[in-house]
């Protein structure tokens, strides 16, 4: 099996300004220490790094792409965006939106992002992959087409979704987001279609704190947002997927599973309260696998969005990438056993689990 791992140390560079999460940097609020800002590259870096060392890497077809053509950027995002998003980047950086600065080259950078993804579906599409798995940065799953918002500046998903719609108009595609907050810009974009199911894991009211209710269903209820409490951990994931994502996905029968692939639901990311594990994204992968082998023929990419434990992310990332490439080689989850220890007690777990079933009933999923 040929999995394709785009990534291009060029995105490693872009630079999203010293800024505080809650809050921009200035008056009473005390500029970060570097490692302190959580949209950074090394979360990024250091998974390559370990995929190196553990030898993964060399098991993929690892290449880098062309960055995403002005054509390609105008079927999402509307000229007068893209044209004041180049020209502060052009003249030093700035910011546009919410939480979305950018350096001098961000412009490039972040089309660079994209056109991995791009390339990533082209290459599932076209049969050169199997699978793949796109190391972008910036992300993107937050960016509306004129409002960029949570770190990201140009949808990478859809951008590489209408570029593969632009050889074949009728592809259908499953949207999975797994990032720990809500897929808001994946859900404007495509809420009104009925070519794209969207489908949102996310802790509920995290980020953004007014999208992702379960009531939003869009066009033909092919919008799906499965909000968690916060403490959801490894066996929650799981049941949702199991009772709501699969069955969703069976329903909606695409051509292509594309996945939000963010590693800001574990235990120890400073931007959410889940306890998701590295085992958790390698079972959620394994599961979407089987999807895919069973609805597409395979067809699957999962592109990289959040993720903000310089840590964590790494092994979470290694695991995955390893099971999406099929491969033995492992790197040894060093926070296994004190994680384990921290998942939800009997009680909450059923209050979690009866969460989930009532998600279920209301996307239609297994009584």
């Amino acid at each position: 099996m040929t999995t394709g791992f785009l990534w291009d140390e060029q995105c490693f560079w872009f630079g999203g300004g010293n800024y505080a999460f809650t809050a921009p940097v200035g008056g009473l609020v005390q500029p970060l220490a570097a490692e302190g800002i959580p949209e950074n590259p090394e979360t990024k870096r250091r998974l390559k790094n370990l995929m190196d060392v553990t030898g993964l890497t060399r098991q993929l077809d690892a290449q880098s792409a062309h960055a995403a053509t002005q054509d390609d950027l105008l079927r999402v995002h509307p000229a007068a965006y893209l044209g004041e998003f180049k020209s502060l980047s052009d003249s030093g950086g700035g910011e546009i939106g919410l939480r979305t600065p950018f350096g001098a080259g961000g412009y490039e950078q972040a089309a660079l992002s994209a056109g991995l993804a791009k390339q990533a579906v082209a290459g599932v599409m076209n049969g050169t992959f199997d699978n793949a798995y796109a190391l972008s940065r910036p992300p993107g799953h937050h960016c509306l087409p004129e409002f960029p918002n949570g770190f990201c500046l140009l949808a990478n998903i859809a951008i590489a979704l209408e570029a593969a719609r632009a050889i074949d108009p009728d592809l259908k595609v499953a949207i999975l987001d797994w990032d720990v907050h809500h897929g808001n810009g994946t859900e404007a974009i495509y809420l009104d279609r009925a070519d794209t199911l969207t489908i949102s894991i996310h802790q509920e009211h995290n980020y953004p704190i007014d999208t992702g209710d379960a009531n939003v269903r869009g066009f033909g209820n092919a919008n799906v947002n499965i909000p968690l409490p916060p403490g959801g951990g490894h066996d929650t994931y799981v049941r949702a997927m199991d009772r709501i994502v699969l069955p969703a996905l069976a329903r909606f029968q695409p051509d292509l599973i594309v996945v939000a692939c963010g590693y800001d639901a574990a235990a120890i990311d400073p931007l959410s309260r889940m306890l998701a594990t590295a085992e958790t994204f390698e079972t959620l992968t394994r599961m979407t696998m089987a999807a895919a082998d069973a609805l597409c023929d395979g067809r699957l990419v999962l592109v990289h969005e959040g993720g903000y434990s310089e840590v964590y992310v790494p092994f979470c990332g290694h695991a995955t990438i390893a099971t999406l490439a099929g491969s033995q080689t492992k790197a040894d989850d060093p926070f296994a056993e004190t994680f384990a220890a921290r998942q939800p007690g009997p009680q909450f777990q059923a209050f979690l689990d009866d969460w989930v079933d009532d998600l279920a009933a209301f996307h239609g999923g297994p009584g």
